[in-house]
């Protein structure tokens, strides 16, 4: 993706099955869960630069030791910073106390982070600043040990203000109204309310040492997840862990946010994505298992587990950006997928180059549009032998025209290339953009001038900035006939409101070019009929997304056009077109993810339709800098 987003987050977690005794001969080290964490969060980087967390919890250990163990960090480095952190206590023992470094009853006992149960995560930060105090794991303190919990999550809640208040109902003082806060502590209410519902049913009957292990024994976390969660709208993978050593992951009820598991004898894996635990426990693909949505893994304290349902289930609506951009494209079904975007694309980028494959040259933008890529090039050649053979058919002799036929290649280079090294914050605003334009360099003398047409892929097209101020001013040196930027999704005109830091209307170039339309059409009176139509739906909480209104009024290659134009840098000679991936094939190469909301509009939850009503409402208010929710 050129135009750089926030995004998603990752998650981890590991519950070793078997005593540490095992591990530690097994596997020769006391670090055997640390470093599979690593590894589970090190695979997943590109889920969350932002921050990173750890906790550890220590199952049954003795009143006065501590149990909870959490380290978290915002450095530039974040994922090296904190193990860092935690490697420091694991070689101090080494060299101070050896003789104890492979006894894990002493270790358990004396050293942090060498529990049982661990719980990672990666953050992007879509809301809030970028502080340690906004990092997960977040973690809900009480002297009693099943009343403590630890919580970490891929997710964003449509309905902060809702869920805040009902805290309030209840009697309790957030202290921020952010959806981490408040979906921790509404977890953390209804465990709460778990514990004393066991504690009274043994009150007078046992002391309350003996009734604090009963609840151990038969608090109902899935009691606990159907109560919490049933107010919840939103995208959610969330990953929690009690203090007494039982753990969740709950996932929401379309499946918007991915969770993916594993367990054998040895081990208990959840991750947001299947190539982490692939690589860090050496399994096939094949026995890795989806979270489904709207229910949760649920593990015991004795590492038993469950797959249980929390709430009613929805429509199921995957994230396709996932498929198209977010996860890793190591998943083989992804790495399809993303192929199959590319070959799809094929009917339209030969319409726009009149066929002429001998004077185009085929290029993406680094790094993720790669796969897409190499799938269009496949089809290409595939269309190039299927022209080879129309012409045997059909009994062409002439020499020179099979001559041509045969020797003709699809022409692919290396255009677009990255100075990761460049930094633009270090100069003034007059003279930035001119940096901002030497961000990506390119490969000379593979053009030939004024006769060539370039067509360059890009996973998605957000804002259209770095395409306008870098890319297409650097590809203008080259001098093409014509660029065209080809985007293996659709138009995105909607804001997300599930995980993705898309919320302004005004940033989606897609609109930008709607509102350039009506001023051309001279049909601006549109938007305030749809602004009171939005101010009506959100009064009324009404299921319906206003904002549609406004593209309807124009085809999908209008907008497009328009999009050209409006990238186009100001003095560029090569004429400028833009192609988009359509719904109907974006469905068609990724079946099973079918979240397409900022595509279509037509969002999973009802929050989602006031977010896209309420993004307007800001847009021509002037409020550009609020959110939507």
């Amino acid at each position: 993706m050129s135009d750089a987003i926030k995004h998603e987050c990752g998650i981890a977690m590991i519950r070793l099955r078997k005593p540490l005794e095992y591990y530690y001969k097994k596997y020769g080290t006391p670090s055997f869960g640390v470093n599979k964490l690593y590894l589970l969060m090190e695979k997943q980087h590109n889920r969350g630069q932002d921050g990173a967390g750890v906790a550890n919890i220590k199952i049954d250990v003795p009143p006065g030791d501590r149990y909870i163990s959490r380290y978290r960090s915002v450095d530039a480095q974040p994922i090296k910073d904190v193990f860092s952190k935690i490697s420091e206590k694991f070689n101090e023992i080494q060299d101070t106390q050896p003789e104890q470094y492979m006894n894990p009853e002493w270790m358990k006992s004396h050293c942090a982070f060498t529990g049982e149960l661990w719980l990672g995560h990666l953050r992007y930060g879509t809301h809030g600043q970028n502080s340690i105090e906004n990092c997960h794991p977040m973690l809900r303190q009480n002297n009693w040990r099943s009343r403590n919990l630890v919580v970490a999550g891929n997710f964003n809640m449509t309905n902060v203000e809702e869920l805040f208040q009902k805290l309030v109902d209840l009697g309790q003082h957030p202290k921020a109204k952010i959806d981490t806060v408040t979906v921790m502590e509404k977890i953390g209410h209804f465990l709460d309310d778990e514990n004393q519902r066991v504690f009274d049913k043994y009150k007078g009957q046992l002391t309350n040492e003996e009734i604090s292990h009963k609840i151990e024994n038969e608090l109902d976390l899935q009691r606990v997840l159907k109560r919490a969660c049933k107010d919840f709208d939103g995208g959610y993978a969330m990953a929690g862990m009690t203090g007494y050593g039982a753990s969740f992951v709950a996932r929401d009820p379309a499946g918007i946010r991915p969770a993916f598991y594993y367990a054998d004898e040895e081990v208990i894996v959840v991750a947001s994505e299947k190539p982490a635990i692939k690589t860090a426990f050496g399994i096939k693909y094949s026995q890795i298992k989806e979270v489904a949505p709207g229910h949760a893994l649920i593990m015991e304290k004795d590492a038993s587990f469950r797959h249980v349902p929390f709430t009613d289930v929805l429509p199921r609506k995957s994230c396709s950006f996932e498929r198209i951009y977010f996860s890793r494209g190591s998943d083989t079904s992804i790495y399809n997928e993303r192929k199959e975007l590319g070959k799809l694309l094929i009917p339209q980028v030969l319409d726009k180059v009149d066929n002429d494959l001998k004077h185009t040259v085929f290029s993406f933008i680094p790094n993720t549009a790669e796969i897409s890529f190499l799938g269009m090039m496949e089809g290409l050649n595939a269309h190039l032998i299927d022209r080879r053979l129309d012409a045997l058919h059909k009994g062409v002799t002439d020499t020179a025209v099979l001559e041509e036929l045969l020797r003709l290649n699809i022409r692919q280079e290396k255009l677009v290339i990255k100075d990761a090294k460049l930094r633009t914050f270090i100069t003034d605003d007059q003279h930035r953009d001119d940096l901002v334009s030497h961000v990506y360099d390119t490969t000379y003398e593979v053009i030939e001038k004024g006769v060539d047409t370039i067509v360059a892929i890009d996973d998605s097209i957000v804002r259209g900035t770095t395409l306008e101020k870098s890319i297409l001013t650097m590809l203008s040196r080259l001098e093409p006939k014509r660029v065209i930027i080809v985007s293996s999704a659709p138009q995105i005109r909607f804001p997300d409101c599930y995980g993705i830091d898309m919320s302004k209307m005004r940033d989606f170039v897609a609109f930008r070019a709607v509102l350039a339309l009506l001023k051309d059409t001279k049909q601006e009176h549109v938007l305030e009929e749809v602004y009171q139509a939005c101010k009506k739906a959100v009064a009324q909480s009404l299921p319906v997304n206003e904002v549609k209104r406004i593209y309807e009024l124009f085809t999908e290659e209008q907008i497009s056009d328009k999009i050209a134009q409006i990238i186009t840098p100001k003095g560029m000679k090569a004429e400028v077109a833009v192609v988009y991936q359509n719904v109907s094939n974006l469905h068609k190469a990724c079946p099973n993810d079918l979240g397409d909301w900022y595509f279509t509009g037509d969002y999973p939850t009802p929050g989602g339709f006031r977010v896209v009503n309420k993004a307007f409402i800001n847009f021509y208010e002037g409020n550009d800098n609020l959110r939507a929710y």
